[in-house]
């Protein structure tokens, strides 16, 4: 198989759905010949409902800096599949796909139970980063923890990065509930680093770590002085993360003023992103999300007001996020994301008035571009968000072929 041929058939396994369980993950990796007990690099995982993806961009820039050779396992994607499987900041190679995906599909070629979308993408990586000698590898979770498909990997440093409501037909309808599923990571023997909490999820993971007789380390606020990549609050939050698990991960090779400026110098694409100044895309899509999207907003740029480019898919409460957004909110351009799960513009629109936004200027569009650009014509700043499909079709729109994610 070429690239595009590999590629078309893992999305074809996407008929198989979502499956959560780890049974097959570690047959998968065993058939790699992979121990997922012993995979044969330190492996940092990280589970929460928010932040995960700032917190592994930072971990890893944090070991790449200091001569660490890092595998770096994301999802989603934003505008290439390649970007979920990274080396030291680089990109999986188109070859590297098609031959690793060959491989996988004539191994799994007469399972009774076929691997998911998912679980295939995580042996790819795993295989690629053996290959490559990875030293470190950073697993983010896809949903939940328990029963996620990273979790057959033994972990060496685990991170809870954050717990709120959000995925609730698969991972439960309560924090306690959805923070029982993301302590399925916790092990014996494996420190957990933990961010700033709800009381409830604070209680569920305590509990557990005690019960498992393991530490439970909330990380140390970042010094004053320190600047971050990554724009907004809570960054420093996340950062604090990334460099708790970092030197728990890799103490010996680490400097403080290499951290520093790791942490000043990470980048990650779809996070209050900012490109020429008037435009900002931020794939937040849930509440909570949204809440820190507000605050960041309201930091970087005080009172003034967003005309938002908005998308969204089912499951997600739409509702919420406006009801957070308002405050910062001028206009609301409505788009249809490029999913099967999108909702439409009708949906949206009644998210919107449920929130509260009916008296908003509204406008609705066929393409993110249409939007975008009457958006930016109205001067002022534009925000698109909602979605991190719409996000990545925004990246996608605006950089075409030159868009080469990189952490660089």
């Amino acid at each position: 198989m070429n690239y595009q041929e590999s590629i078309d058939w893992l999305y074809g396994t996407q008929t198989f759905g979502i499956k959560l369980g780890l049974e097959n993950m570690r047959r998968l990796v065993a058939a790699l010949g992979i121990d997922p007990d012993h995979p044969g690099a330190a492996v940092l995982h990280v589970a929460g409902t928010n932040g995960k993806g700032s917190v592994c961009a930072v971990t890893e820039r944090i070991l790449r800096d200091a001569g660490v050779r890092t595998g770096l396992f994301t999802s989603p994607h934003l505008v290439t599949y390649r970007e979920r499987i990274r080396v030291d900041g680089t990109m999986i190679p188109e070859g590297a796909v098609a031959e690793g995906l060959g491989f996988l599909r004539t191994s799994v070629s007469d399972w009774e139970t076929h691997p998911t979308f998912f679980e295939l993408s995580l042996a790819l990586a795993m295989r690629y980063f053996r290959d490559e000698g990875c030293e470190a590898v950073i697993l983010e979770t896809g949903m939940g923890g328990r029963l996620d498909a990273t979790n057959a990997i033994r972990s060496d440093v685990c991170v809870i990065t954050s717990i709120a409501l959000d995925h609730q037909q698969w991972l439960g309808e309560t924090i306690r509930e959805i923070a029982v599923e993301k302590a399925g990571i916790l092990k014996p023997g494996v420190p957990v680093v933990i961010g700033e909490l709800h009381p409830e999820a604070r209680d569920v993971i305590g509990r557990r770590a005690l019960a498992l007789g393991i530490p439970c380390v909330e990380a140390h606020p970042l010094p004053d002085d320190w600047t971050t990549g990554l724009k907004g609050p809570h960054q420093r939050e996340n950062a604090a993360l990334a460099v708790e698990a970092a030197c728990r991960l890799e103490g010996e090779r680490l400097t403080q003023e290499g951290i520093r400026r790791s942490v000043a110098e990470t980048t990650w694409p779809g996070r209050f992103q900012q490109i020429d100044g008037d435009l900002v895309l931020d794939g937040a899509h849930n509440p909570a999300a949204a809440a820190v999207l507000r605050q960041t907003w309201q930091s970087e740029f005080g009172g003034e007001k967003a005309h938002l480019v908005f998308g969204a898919v089912g499951s997600k409460d739409v509702s919420g996020i406006f009801a957070e957004l308002l405050p910062i909110l001028a206009s609301v351009d409505f788009v249809p994301v490029k999913s099967e799960r999108r909702l439409s513009v009708e949906e949206m629109k009644a998210a919107l008035a449920s929130a509260g936004g009916e008296a908003l200027p509204q406008s609705d569009f066929a393409t993110l571009a249409e939007a975008v650009a009457a958006a930016r014509a109205r001067g002022g700043k534009t925000l698109v968000a909602g979605s991190l499909f719409l996000v990545g079709e925004a990246l996608g729109h605006l950089f075409g072929e030159r868009f080469e994610v990189s952490l660089q």
